[in-house]
């Protein structure tokens, strides 16, 4: 099973459009979350997608990184686990993914 980040989506996309993105290009998607703020719920633009193959993530990334959705071009990169930031009170239990981030154009501030 291998896990993407998909980052930089419009505000309409719900777990099931994001789903639904890549069965449309016959990819088995076995789940998708579109990552919502805790306050309001509102999407907060990056979601997660688990395929069931390396090959098909591979495939996806190809195929999907870059894509038009709503004027706004996709960011698919195979997610990568979170180190604890600390601080917080988490179980402990579960991973937290991020995005693979490629490129240099991030803004410093």
């Amino acid at each position: 099973m291998t896990k993407l980040y998909v980052g930089n989506l419009p505000p309409e996309v719900t777990n099931d459009s994001l789903q639904k993105l890549f069965s449309n290009r016959g990819f088995h998607a076995t789940s998708a979350r579109v990552i919502c703020d805790r306050e309001g719920g509102r999407s907060r633009g990056f979601g997660f997608v688990e395929l069931g193959s390396r090959e098909d993530a591979e495939r996806a990334i190809g195929e999907l990184h870059g894509l038009n959705m709503e004027g706004r071009a996709l960011q698919v990169n195979e997610a990568r686990t979170q180190e604890s930031r600390g601080g917080g009170s988490h179980s402990g239990g579960g991973r937290e993914y991020s995005a693979s981030r490629s490129g240099g154009n991030g803004r410093r501030g």
